[in-house]
């Protein structure tokens, strides 16, 4: 899927890492949401609350699951999911462009 219809954008952008993460929140009338974001080179350690789809749309990244010690990588056109209730860490190689979908 290349595109959202009938969405709510919230204004409000979400900014992390000294803006070197930044997102928007995307709402459905399922009640669903998801955020599209990009990420610049370097690392950072994320937080969640329920399970999550990462799919990238382009760029080049590895991230460490939880549970694991090897980092994996990831390319445009790939994607990950991660528990909830738990943490990740991602080394962003090239800028990222992402959709992080809650489930």
């Amino acid at each position: 899927m290349s595109e959202f219809t009938n969405v709510t954008v919230v204004k409000k952008a979400n900014v992390y890492f000294e803006a070197k993460v930044v997102s928007r929140t995307i709402k459905f009338a399922d009640g669903s949401t998801k955020t599209l974001g990009f990420m610049l080179p370097g690392e950072y350690e994320f937080g969640t609350n329920a399970p999550e789809i990462m799919e990238i749309m382009s760029g080049e990244l590895e991230v460490l699951l939880p549970g694991q010690t090897v980092w994996k990588k990831i390319k445009g056109g790939e994607s990950f999911e991660v528990t909830g209730s738990s943490k990740f860490k991602v080394k962003i190689i090239k800028g990222t462009d992402y959709c992080c979908s809650f489930v």
